[in-house]
């Protein structure tokens, strides 16, 4: 979880590659219309996002139930997201935030290519993360560490070795 341009997907895509598990990326159970309101540089409401984290959420269950795990890159930026996607799953998600300033953020944002989140949105979204409170599955990790940490740390903390 966090906001665009922190890692997501490359560490959910080696946690899955590690874990021999289903990795879904939130990114594509966005609605076109949801997709088209942030490309033309205009933040989700919340009523934007209900529907997006049912369809993520309902998913992700589904591939857990089936092959044991799996894991999800979204930006889960609220409490009440995350609590939305542990409904939707029927599950207990545990959530991983990758941290990183605002700068670096941006930078990586302008650098990548094909995507449809501009860098005009990345103030909203870090005015939208409320970060993981001690009582929530939450770990925060550093972002600027290489994947292959993030996977180690995340691991352990599972209790996955």
């Amino acid at each position: 979880m966090g906001v665009s341009g922190t890692g997501k997907t490359t560490l959910a895509t080696a946690l899955a590659h590690a874990l021999a598990c289903p990795m879904l990326e939130g990114d594509t159970y966005h609605s076109s219309a949801n997709v088209a309101k942030m490309r033309d540089g205009h933040p989700l409401t919340d009523e934007d996002r209900w529907p997006w984290l049912d369809r993520l959420g309902a998913a992700l269950g589904d591939a857990a139930r089936e092959r044991g795990r799996a894991v999800a890159a979204c930006s889960a930026l609220r409490r009440a997201y995350r609590e939305r996607l542990g409904a939707a799953s029927g599950l207990r998600p545990a959530f991983v935030l990758l941290a990183l300033d605002h700068d670096t953020i941006a930078q990586r944002m302008a650098t990548r290519s094909g995507h449809y989140m501009p860098v005009a949105l990345l103030d909203s979204q870090l005015a939208t993360l409320e970060p993981p409170t001690a009582d929530e599955r939450a770990l925060t990790l550093d972002s600027t560490r290489p994947p292959e940490e993030l996977v180690a740390a995340v691991r352990a903390w599972l209790g996955l070795g």
